[in-house]
């Protein structure tokens, strides 16, 4: 049976570069790169190649950017260490929809004395700008962050990060962005935004898991998170994973050259036949988000039906696809994320993630096109038969 891969914001295909290059990592660079000798300088250098790679990806300088052991560590130093880091602001402001590793460390926080403000969100699951200039206006001195993520992993609702990013540096105050579902996807040049933060993540732009970075503007202080030893500039205690950086590296490089071609106007329009599709197919369907979305990311909702089933059924017929993070998978609850752009719970509970990569081809598209039908009206006579 031919697996017809559709979940890739949960992660994505390491590319044969990034497999060939991790394993002359592992052969021939594992040695330690903080050791003095000619052996660990070399497995040094191979570093630094990847930081330069990465840097170049994002539009930042070597010298901003820490490796991490993915998006997850990257937010927890982001927001953690900015509020160890600024003892008189203990304010911290974020929304609803941000992926768990931010709201985790939200609540982290918390139990440490931070006050947590949630930005409202609108039904398009955009944040509402205004309620952020206001209280800016009213609370700035108190606040030590603001974190919005740049594109939801859910919804693939692209946020306004450079008003978000602009009002905060009006009033002084950090700002991270979460944007590990946006880099290695669309172009990215931190150099003219006004981010303090951004968090990466390899996996999902067809590098290896379990490695990631962080990019610190030059003069923001952060409180240290994994301690004992001097790595990263300091900041991030451990000995280096050579190979997973070397595959992050050669990851973004790929990224970077086929962010120059316009591959990504084809498949936004395969993603946006898909969904025209879908919603001829099946009746009383409903897409959730923004007309500004990421190019790759479909969220379908099938009222009155539970995504758990479906995505049963459609993994049965070879279709992968899931019901939100993959982090949150095994929970019956409906999405926190649609929850909070106002989607009604039983429609929450029948919505389903469709996710593209650059390798998805019009053939599987197609193939889960009729498969897809088939399970939803399965689905519905079983319900109707109850």
């Amino acid at each position: 049976m031919q697996t017809i891969y559709l979940d890739n914001n949960a992660t994505t295909k390491p590319a044969e570069e990034v497999v060939a290059a991790m394993s002359t990592a592992l052969n021939e660079h594992w040695h330690n790169p903080s050791s003095v000798h000619r052996a660990g300088q070399t497995a040094r250098h191979q570093v630094d190649l990847a930081r330069e790679k990465v840097a170049k990806l994002i539009g930042c300088k070597n010298r901003d950017l820490i490796f991490t052991s993915g998006g997850t560590e990257a937010d927890n130093l982001a927001i953690l260490g900015s509020f160890a880091a600024q003892p008189k602001r203990n304010v911290l402001v974020s929304s609803k929809i941000e992926h768990e590793a931010v709201r985790d460390s939200f609540e982290e926080a918390q139990r440490h004395g931070a006050e947590l403000i949630w930005l409202p969100i609108d039904q398009q699951g955009m944040v509402e700008c205004d309620a952020l200039g206001d209280l800016l206006k009213k609370r700035a001195d108190e606040i030590a962050l603001v974190s919005i993520m740049w594109a939801n992993n859910e919804t693939g609702v692209i946020q306004p990060i450079e008003t978000i990013g602009k009002l905060c540096r009006e009033h002084d105050v950090r700002f991270h962005t979460d944007a590990v579902q946006w880099v290695g996807k669309m172009p990215t040049n931190v150099s003219e935004l006004p981010i303090d933060l951004l968090s990466l993540s390899s996996h999902k732009f067809h590098g290896p898991k379990g490695v990631g970075a962080l990019y610190i503007r030059r003069g923001i202080r952060l409180g240290k998170r994994s301690l004992g030893g001097s790595q990263e500039r300091d900041r991030r205690g451990g000995t280096e994973n050579v190979p997973g950086i070397v595959g992050l590296g050669e990851a973004a490089r790929l990224a970077q050259a086929w962010l120059a071609t316009d591959e990504r106007k084809r498949l936004e329009e395969l993603r946006d036949n898909f969904e025209k599709r879908v919603l001829e197919s099946v009746g009383g369907v409903v897409v959730g988000g923004d007309s500004q979305r990421m190019w790759n990311t479909a969220n379908i909702a099938f009222p009155r039906l539970e995504a758990e089933a479906i995505l049963l059924l459609l993994s049965e017929a070879g279709v992968c696809a899931s019901a939100g993070a993959a982090c949150s998978s095994g929970s019956l609850d409906p999405s926190p994320i649609l929850l909070a752009m106002g989607i009604e719970p039983e429609v929450a509970h029948g919505a389903v993630r469709f996710s593209l990569s650059r390798f998805t081809t019009d053939e599987e598209v197609d193939a889960a096109l009729d498969i897809i039908p088939q399970v939803i009206a399965k689905l519905q006579r079983s319900m109707s038969a109850l």
